[in-house]
C-alpha cells in the first residue's frame, strides 16, 4: 500500500501516563509526564497532532484495577482519551495529512492511531471541539439514553444531577425541547443561574444547600417521572421519595463514588430503594453509551447539529490550555470545579 501524505513530520510526543493506581482520590503522583518518539504509521494508521484532548469522569474507573465495562489503564501506559486531532501521516485512503479526526489518542500530544477507529470531524460550521462536547460522546450519551430508557414527554418532569456538566445540560435541554419540565441539580448558585438564565430550565437547585431535599420538593410539586442519574449519593437519596408511578432512571455516571476507597459508610439503604422500586413500579437501567451507537449515531449527528445551530441546545466549554496542565484538572473535574465541557487544548 503506498503511503497517502505529502508530507512528513517529528514524529514525536509529550505524553502523561498512569503513575500509580490512586487509592481515593487521584493526586499528582497519580500522573507522570514523559517525552518519546513514535513509530510511523503502520499501514491503516494515522499519525495525528492533537489539538484538544477531553477529560470525562469515567477516566477515573480507567486508574483503577477493578473491574468493569472497560479494562483498567496498565500503570505506565498513556491516559486513554478522545482527542480532536490533525492528521499528519496517512496511511489509511480515508484520510489525509491537514484532515481533522477525532481519535481516541490518549493524554498526550501526538499518537499513532488505526484508521478504523478515527471519524472526520463533521463540516458543520461548529467549532471542531464540539465532537467532543455536545456533538461527541458526552451530547450522544445524553441523547440516547433519553431516548431509549428516559422516554420524556411533553408534561411531564425531568430531574438531571450533574446539570451543568455537558451530559447533564443536554439532557435537560432536550427534556425542555420535548414539553416536559426540566430541573436541574448542580453545585453552587453560579452553575444554578446559569441553567436558568442561559439554558433555560424551569429550575435549578443547589446540592450543597443544607435543605437540599426539601427545595428539590419544592421545585417538584407533581413529582418526578424521570430522574437522570449522573451522580448517586444523596442527590438520589432526595430524589426517590418524589419518583411517579412507572418512572424511569436512566443512571449514567456514578461521580460521587469515583474515589471511594472502602465500602459504603452508613445504614444499608437498598431495601428501602427496593421497597420504592417496586411500589412505584420503577425503571432502572444503567447504560454506556456505546451499546447505542449503531441505531442512534447518524440521527443524533443531523438532529443536534440541527438543534445546535439554531440555538435549541446551547453548550459551554471549559479549555484549560496546556498538556502538563490535565492531572490538576482533571482532579478538579472530579470535585466538581469545571463549568461545561472540560478540555485540554493541546
Amino acid at each position: 500500500m503506498t503511503e497517502n501524505t505529502t508530507h512528513r513530520t517529528p514524529r514525536h510526543t509529550t505524553r502523561i501516563v498512569l503513575a500509580e493506581r490512586p487509592y481515593g482520590a487521584p493526586t499528582a503522583a497519580t500522573f507522570r509526564t514523559e517525552d518519546a518518539e513514535l513509530p510511523a504509521p503502520a499501514d491503516g494508521e494515522l499519525l495525528v497532532g492533537h489539538r484538544y484532548v477531553s477529560l470525562d469522569p469515567y477516566m477515573r474507573g480507567r486508574m483503577s484495577a477493578g473491574k468493569s465495562y472497560a479494562a483498567p489503564t496498565p500503570v505506565g501506559d498513556v491516559l486513554p482519551a478522545e482527542t480532536v486531532s490533525e492528521v499528519l501521516e496517512s496511511r489509511h485512503p480515508d484520510f489525509a495529512p491537514g484532515q481533522l479526526v477525532v481519535a481516541y489518542g490518549g493524554w498526550q500530544s501526538a499518537a499513532v492511531v488505526p484508521g478504523a477507529h478515527a471519524r472526520a470531524v463533521p463540516e458543520n460550521g461548529l467549532p471542531a471541539s464540539t465532537a467532543l462536547g455536545v456533538l461527541g460522546m458526552p451530547g450522544f450519551t445524553a441523547y440516547a439514553g433519553l431516548a431509549e430508557i428516559g422516554r420524556v414527554r411533553a408534561g411531564e418532569t425531568l430531574v438531571v444531577a450533574a446539570a451543568a456538566g455537558p451530559v447533564g445540560a443536554t439532557v435537560g435541554q432536550l427534556a425542555r425541547a420535548a414539553g416536559a419540565r426540566a430541573v436541574g441539580v448542580a453545585g453552587g448558585p453560579e452553575k444554578c443561574a446559569y441553567l436558568i438564565d442561559e439554558l433555560g430550565f424551569d429550575a435549578a437547585v443547589d446540592h450543597r444547600s443544607r435543605d437540599f431535599a426539601a427545595r428539590l420538593a419544592a421545585a417538584c410539586p407533581d413529582g418526578v417521572d424521570v430522574y437522570w442519574e449522573n451522580v448517586g449519593g444523596r442527590v438520589l437519596e432526595a430524589v426517590l421519595p418524589l419518583m411517579n408511578l412507572y418512572g424511569r432512571l436512566p443512571v449514567c455516571g456514578l461521580v460521587s463514588q469515583y474515589n471511594a476507597d472502602g465500602g459504603a459508610e452508613g445504614p444499608d439503604r437498598l431495601p428501602g430503594l427496593m421497597r420504592t422500586v417496586l411500589n412505584r413500579s420503577l425503571t432502572i437501567r444503567g447504560f454506556i453509551q456505546t451499546e447505542f451507537r449503531a441505531r442512534h449515531w447518524d440521527a443524533f449527528q443531523r438532529e443536534m447539529a440541527a438543534l445546535v445551530g439554531d440555538g435549541t441546545v446551547k453548550f459551554r466549554e471549559d479549555v484549560v490550555d496546556g498538556l502538563g496542565n490535565a492531572p490538576q484538572a482533571f482532579i478538579g473535574l472530579l470535585e466538581g470545579r469545571n463549568h461545561g465541557k472540560l478540555l485540554i487544548r493541546v
